[in-house]
């Protein structure tokens, strides 16, 4: 029975998984170096909590509970009695297995340790126990109180006893679970990187401007945000610097190549809504100031959202996606279930990517995965071998 939790970072991933864990009822400890940290953390719970009261969320009594659930450290060695610890802290291996080590000799030898790593390998990390197998990725996406989806991910090392445990703790707190191979990104942030790196590929090569790729993803596919808002949501030195790790640990594979005009605007700090510039202009409130079109001289003019253009940008990011999607199946990097539910759950995207490669054919994801590859010969462009098995059998994914 996991009770007691010890959380280790308390920024706002940290922070946030202390919240839901106490809303499930669980004791915990929130460690960080930093005491203007935790006073931070402490003070940003209570207006987060207050805010649910007003809008009628929870009552009182239940924000009081979570509060006290909830206890603050700026010593690692008070996090000894927990039954299971998450690691929130900067995405360092070397730092994290330091940590690791020093933790390993306060706890239990029955406490799980755990980290919220988003690509990390978590087999790297074990590494640094004197018992590897208590140790699994348990990733979070942000913010942790609000969004569905959590990767749990099992090194080689991982005891079967400790997946199991871990996959119900996080049902328990009401998220849902998808399990992912130990692999570069897991799920979501290797599947999610053509819907950024394709759509700068369509800019840079002088096809359309920003607006008009993520109107052209938003209205004719749905997605709640286009790929450049999104980066600047994210913030484009994190999300560059998430495609150059992926692109580096698998060993240079052009599917991930990290784009010079994302590197140029995190270099410029042009870093998206938390600096007031990035693909687009943004005021005090975080919204999108209109702005002069950034689309290249060489670019074709656009006739509307439904446009040939706009038919043409989303055909081939969706494509990518579903073409990446496959391949992670391919892989057994995790089950067509888990893949889907990953990317509705974990970035909102409007339906399943196996799902949509049903709806739209097997013969549609290979002829235009080989028209893109006739068009470029680039290795980036190949079809996976799946979606080619299936081709012209009248198979699905029916997932």
């Amino acid at each position: 029975m996991i009770n007691k939790v010890g959380i280790i970072g308390s920024g706002t991933m940290g922070s946030g998984i202390a919240q839901v864990a106490a809303t499930s009822g669980c004791k915990v400890k929130l460690y960080d170096t930093n005491q203007a940290a935790l006073d931070k953390a402490k003070s940003a719970l209570e207006k987060i909590l207050a805010r649910l009261v007003e809008k009628g969320r929870i009552d009182s009594a239940e924000k009081n509970r979570i509060q006290t659930n909830i206890s603050y450290s700026d010593s690692l060695k008070d996090l000894s009695d927990s039954d299971l610890t998450i690691e929130a802290i900067v995405e360092n291996l070397e730092i994290k297995k330091k940590v690791f080590s020093e933790l390993e000799s306060y706890v239990s030898d029955e406490c799980i340790i755990a980290s919220n790593t988003s690509s990390l390998s978590i087999a790297s990390i074990a590494a640094s126990l004197q018992k590897p197998e208590r140790c699994i990725g348990i990733h979070f996406f942000n913010p942790a109180p609000l969004m569905q989806l959590v990767e749990v991910i099992p090194a080689i090392q991982t005891s079967k006893e400790v997946l199991d445990k871990s996959v119900k703790i996080i049902s328990d707190w009401k998220k849902t679970v998808a399990i992912a191979k130990d692999t570069p990104g897991f799920i979501v942030n290797r599947v999610a990187r053509p819907f950024y790196s394709e759509a700068l590929r369509i800019y840079e090569e002088g096809i359309a401007d920003f607006e008009t790729i993520d109107r052209s993803m938003k209205t004719l596919g749905g997605f709640r945000m286009g790929p450049f808002e999104l980066m600047d949501f994210i913030g484009n030195d994190v999300n560059y610097t998430v495609t150059e790790t992926v692109f580096a640990a698998f060993y240079f594979d052009p599917r991930y190549k990290p784009a010079f005009t994302q590197k140029r605007f995190a270099e410029a700090g042009y870093l998206g809504r938390k600096s007031g510039k990035g693909y687009y202009n943004y005021d005090e409130n975080g919204s999108i100031v209109p702005q002069i079109s950034n689309v290249p001289q060489n670019a074709p003019e656009v006739s509307g959202e439904e446009s040939e253009l706009a038919q043409q940008i989303f055909d081939r990011v969706l494509v990518m996606l579903i073409n990446e999607a496959a391949d992670a199946l391919f892989w057994n990097i995790a089950s067509a279930k888990d893949i889907d539910k990953a990317m509705t759950k974990g970035v909102n995207y409007p339906k399943g990517l196996l799902a949509w490669a049903d709806e739209k054919g097997i013969d549609w994801c290979v002829s235009n995965m080989d028209a893109l590859y006739n068009e470029y010969h680039e290795d980036r462009y190949r079809c996976s071998p799946l979606l080619r098995r299936m081709n012209g059998k009248g198979m699905r994914f029916e997932v």
